[in-house]
């Protein structure tokens, strides 16, 4: 339906106004009719589109009907569809007629001059801004959905800055420019009547501290490009140009959707009018385009590797060695943290997640920072954000848990879960249920994750273990068939079973940590006899078991894709569960490249039988296994293999924007 607007008429003095194109005017008949009128004609030059409306019936004008009843219901409707080419070019007369007929005793003229004033952006999500018959007033999902999408500007343009883009309100080149979106303002018309009327930009006051809005007039240098709307700016005025029709403005984000903030923005762009030198102004028409902020989308391990990281420490020089050289197989560059960068913090996975945003202009990868803050927390704004690699980050409330560093988040490749997709797969944290008072991952970061509503996450169990990650216990590799990957999981009943078969073979006194100095060395019948650690893992399984079911439901798996990867766990109930022997599904995943914690396991005809089991179980997909040494590092803490690296991904395919949340 066409924005209406209600004319006021007189008869005393003509009245001119103006009649954007694409809307109607209401001509207020009665308000300014003569006491005695009972009866109207109407007519108007040709560029000019006159309805009547009578008894519930619009008839177009001319018609066989010379007067019409002067009714409460009867209304005169205008429209335009041709630009005026001089101010007043068109007009309607309104003849009012008394009981006798006759001589007319009043008439009303109405001067008219239609204008375009058109608020314009990437609507049909095409790349480039044109005009669209789609409604710019709402935003749609999936592949024929139409909306504007915006970016966050968090990456770094400008090498002499401190902070991300988004928390300045300059332009600092054009690179930056062109992480903006392009909103465009169309003018056309007689020139001289924008002279009595104002056009004004503005934003809703609970969106200004969202989006940041930015104009350099005809000019296109980057001195002349001036922030003029977000923030403390709610509106700004500007005249059109006498030389050009189109006023292109640039708009960032400045945050991502959250808690309170859907992701939705509006802008709007009002024709104000004073009738008269010194008088008041009123709007007369307004036109809105809405955008929607980008959310950040999480990468899965089944994405194809672009850059790994990797910290190196006093004592790591041959785990960083072994890690670039599985990168080389990979081919994919290897970046190395030092030393004066992570202050002895190799848990990088810990310390951030890489991700990506993405609008039709462009795509540039983020990192989230997680609020565990330790010798890290520097390193991801010093050293990663930049040009084209943007930054977020989120702090808890309180004290950061365990549970709020990021080997606690994960995200499956996409899956189809009873008809509903999920082509972006869907997030994965731990959590402390279902039992009360254990740790949880902080409000602040789950808030966050779930407010992308792109990969709507999955709470799993994981408060059981000593350091609480879900990386301990699950993973995902590509595969040839199925649904594309396998979700691999730490099993102590395959462990179990591993044993008992060597056992049964002949090999009970094969013994683990073989080579290692200083270190127990169970034997396999001494492992399967320890009743304590048996009711342990026992207990750990049940746990794993648990969310094996939760992630058949949330994932839309079904056994066939689920491999088994044996792994015992030690502990009690007071200090949580850790890896018995380093930790296998705790991997580097690189396309089809494993780089796989070595477990030091029991030798087996010269061979590690639990190395054996697992080449057994994965390369039957495609897939590669090399064995890393992280032992003495595990053993202090953690998997390094996993938790001491961290990935950088391609970004998926499927265009976000066409999913169904």
């Amino acid at each position: 339906m066409a924005q209406q607007r209600r004319v006021q008429l007189s008869t005393q003095r003509p009245t001119s106004t103006v009649c954007v194109l694409g809307t109607e005017l209401s001509l207020d008949l009665c308000g300014s009719a003569p006491k005695d009128a009972v009866a109207f004609h109407v007519q108007g030059t040709p560029g000019v589109k006159l309805y009547v409306v009578h008894e519930t019936q619009s008839i177009k004008l001319p018609s066989s009907v010379g007067r019409w009843p002067l009714a409460a219901g009867t209304e005169v409707l205008l429209a335009m569809d041709a630009l005026s080419k001089d101010v007043g070019d068109e007009k309607v007369r309104i003849s009012y007629f008394g009981e006798a007929g006759g001589v007319p005793v009043g008439r009303a003229m109405l001067y008219l001059t239609c204008v375009e004033v058109s608020l314009d952006a990437d609507i049909s999500r095409s790349g480039a801004v044109s005009r669209t018959l789609l409604d710019k007033t709402t935003w749609t999902w999936g592949p024929e959905g139409h909306g504007a999408i915006l970016l966050v500007n968090c990456d770094r343009d400008d090498p002499e800055a401190e902070m991300p883009d988004n928390r300045d309100a300059a332009i600092c080149s054009y690179a930056d420019l062109k992480d903006m979106s392009q909103m465009v303002l169309r003018t056309r018309g007689p020139r001289t009547i924008f002279t009595g009327h104002r056009l004004v930009l503005h934003v809703d006051f609970g969106d200004a501290d969202k989006v940041g809005v930015f104009y350099g007039g005809s000019s296109t240098t980057l001195e002349e490009y001036k922030h003029v709307l977000g923030g403390s700016k709610l509106a700004y005025a500007l005249k059109p140009s006498r030389h050009q029709e189109e006023s292109i403005f640039y708009v960032e984000g400045l945050a991502f959707p959250d808690v309170g903030f859907s992701g939705l923005v509006a802008f709007h762009v009002t024709l104000l009018e004073s009738p008269e030198k010194g008088s008041l102004e009123t709007p007369i028409f307004t036109d809105t385009v809405v955008f929607r902020v980008a959310p950040w989308i999480m990468t899965p391990n089944t994405l194809a590797p672009l850059e790994v990281f990797v910290c190196s420490v006093d004592d790591n020089e041959d785990f960083v060695t072994a890690v670039g050289a599985l990168a080389e197989k990979a081919k994919c560059p290897l970046t190395v943290c030092p030393p004066p960068q992570n202050r002895q913090d190799r848990w990088i996975q810990d310390e951030v997640e890489f991700g990506y945003v993405q609008a039709p202009h462009k795509t540039f990868p983020v990192v989230f920072d997680s609020p565990r803050d330790r010798g890290l927390k520097d390193f991801p704004v010093r050293s990663i954000l930049g040009p084209d690699f943007g930054y977020v980050a989120r702090q808890a409330a309180e004290a950061a848990s365990n549970l709020d560093s990021f080997g606690n988040l994960e995200v499956s490749p996409p899956v189809t879960v009873q008809g509903k997709e999920f082509p972006l797969g869907r997030i994965l944290i731990g959590s402390s249920f279902p039992r009360f008072g254990g740790r949880r991952m902080a409000k602040a970061v789950k808030d966050f994750l779930v407010a992308q509503q792109v990969q709507a996450p999955v709470e799993l169990f994981s408060d059981w273990l000593h350091v609480g990650h879900v990386d301990e216990f699950l993973s995902f590799v590509p595969a040839p068939d199925r649904k594309g990957f396998r979700l691999l999981l730490a099993s102590p009943s395959a462990c179990y079973q591993l044993l008992k078969e060597k056992q049964e073979e002949g090999f009970g006194e094969a013994a683990m940590f073989q080579g290692l100095e200083g270190v127990p060395k169970p034997t396999i019948m001494e492992i399967l006899a320890n009743e304590e650690l048996r009711k342990f893992n026992y207990y750990a399984q049940s746990c794993i078991s648990w969310n094996r079911d939760i992630l058949k439901r949330t994932l839309g798996l079904a056994e066939p894709d689920i491999i088994d990867i044996p792994q015992l766990f030690r502990g009690d109930a007071t200090t949580g569960a850790e890896a018995f022997f380093p930790d296998m599904v705790n991997m580097l995943v690189l396309g089809k490249h494993l780089g796989i914690p070595k477990p030091f396991g029991p030798q087996v005809g010269g061979r590690c039988c639990l190395e054996e089991r697992v080449r057994e179980l994965l390369e039957p997909l495609g897939l590669t296994c090399t064995f890393i040494d992280d032992y003495f590092s595990y053993h202090l803490l953690s998997g390094e293999v996993h938790c001491g690296t961290n990935v950088r991904r391609k970004p998926f395919a499927f265009k976000w924007w066409h999913m169904v949340p």
